[in-house]
């Protein structure tokens, strides 16, 4: 955040700039810091990814090139090493890219500790192989050209262990489920349940996000600015009256008005209670309103539909004109029930008139078409400006790149509301197993003559 300047600084400059101005190029300078910690990560995975490529082939083509004349032949287990190496390179080459070379879903804050480990590991097993290299096959140019491309081929079997590693540390390791992490959003508090793996907390933050994306409703300001201003305007009937600076002809009246906000004290349920009726009552309205016409602008479509069956190929009406022509019987309703709801801002005109040539086109019903403007759904039903993916911060006292653990509290933050996260352990549970006797269910029926059995 800028602030004003210090009251004592007040020298002046031929060089200032505008507040504005300032922060425009703070802001430009934060997106290409941004774009550059997105594609950092990449840029150095696709380095090691092709130094571990090339190095085994860089081992078999130095001998050929340097010394060509001294090498002893290759035989058939020396080319059967060669049919090996190649695939090899090539499982590898599509195991890297399958697991590194993947567009990144987000921006941590930290480094991924595991991911540094192994592109160190990578870098140290390929330097070490380099080092005995160079040492004992460049140096005394080796002869035996079946021992090189031996070593290559341990090399390449090293790279494919090391990316077994990797898929066990990065990918396997935090499926067994072990915490139950509660997730509270701060304005409506809104709660949702899940379950994780071994995750830093950085890493469990960017789950709880995508899980948030895809399970919390979308967040509605305009439902919470109207709860604030029904508070206030119970809070604006209760007067504080100074009783002990009153004037003694005036006591009785100070008293009387005192009862008086008691009494509307009390009754404050009572509006409520009456008031979230009448939004109840209106709702139900709206919405009755709304199904009718739907109903009625789908069945005029089917009408047109038959019609157009019957009719010449040059009279009949394209999707997106049948949508067109059938949105204003219901806009007014539609328009109405939003605006109750208080959920007009989430729809768009275009957005609604798209969803409705999309039932159309795949002969949906009413109830299918409704289904989106009824209930509010996830964050990810709505358009890019709503989802608020680069504006979140997270919030912790602990290091993020620590794991998670029993007991761990963080804050995921935003412009408008904050998302409260507590873990809490999965119990280890013990399961035992009761024998039951098959012969315990057996009896036996004994058949009298004076009953009806």
């Amino acid at each position: 955040e800028f602030e004003r300047s210090d009251p004592l600084m007040t020298g002046t400059s031929e060089l200032s700039v505008s507040q504005e101005e300032v922060v425009g190029l703070g802001k430009g300078i934060q997106d290409r810091t941004q774009g550059f910690r997105r594609y950092l990560p990449l840029a150095v995975g696709s380095c090691v990814g092709l130094l571990v490529l090339a190095t085994p082939l860089v081992f078999l083509l130095l001998p050929a090139v340097m010394w060509p004349d001294r090498l002893q032949a290759c035989g058939a287990a020396c080319e059967g090493l060669f049919l090996s190496i190649s695939f090899k390179l090539l499982i590898l080459l599509v195991a890297i890219w399958a697991l590194f070379l993947r567009p990144g879903r987000a921006s941590l804050p930290r480094v991924c500790v595991y991911r540094a480990f192994l592109t160190t590991l990578t870098l140290l097993l390929t330097m070490s192989y380099w080092l005995f290299y160079g040492v004992r096959i460049l140096d005394a140019q080796d002869e035996d050209y079946h021992g090189i491309v031996q070593f290559a081929v341990s090399l390449v079997d090293s790279q494919l262990f090391v990316h077994y590693l990797a898929v066990v540390l990065l990918e396997l390791r935090q499926l067994q489920p072990c915490y139950s992490v509660c997730v509270i959003r701060s304005t409506d508090g809104e709660t949702r349940h899940y379950n994780i793996g071994q995750l830093s907390i950085q890493r469990a933050a960017l789950s709880i996000l995508e899980y948030y994306y895809r399970d919390f409703p979308l967040h509605n300001p305009a439902l919470l600015s109207a709860s604030k201003h029904r508070a206030a305007k119970h809070l604006a009937g209760l007067k504080v009256y100074n009783v002990d600076g009153a004037q003694p002809g005036n006591g009785n009246q100070s008293r009387a008005m005192v009862t008086a906000a008691a009494k509307r004290k009390d009754s404050a349920h009572n509006e409520l209670y009456y008031e979230e009726a009448d939004y109840e009552r209106r709702v139900r309205k709206r919405r009755a309103r709304l199904v009718v016409a739907v109903e009625e602008a789908f069945t005029h479509v089917r009408r047109m539909k038959k019609e157009d069956e019957r009719a010449a190929p040059s009279d009949i009406m394209d999707v997106r004109e049948a949508a067109l022509a059938i949105f204003p019987s219901m806009a007014r309703a539609l328009q109405k029930y939003l605006r109750t709801t208080r959920r007009q801002h989430c729809h768009s005109m275009e957005s609604i008139q798209k969803h409705l040539a999309f039932c159309l086109v795949n002969n949906m019903s009413p109830k299918a078409f409704l289904e989106a403007y009824l209930a509010p759904g996830p964050t990810l039903q709505y358009g890019p400006e709503r989802w608020m993916a680069d504006q979140w911060t997270l919030v912790s006292e602990a290091s993020v790149t620590n794991g998670v653990k029993e007991g761990s509290e963080f804050l995921l933050r935003c412009l408008d509301f904050s998302l409260a996260v507590t873990v809490k352990s999965i119990p280890y549970i013990r399961l035992t197993e009761e024998y039951i006797d098959p012969k315990s269910h057996k009896f036996i029926l004994l058949l009298q003559s004076e009953t009806s059995v």
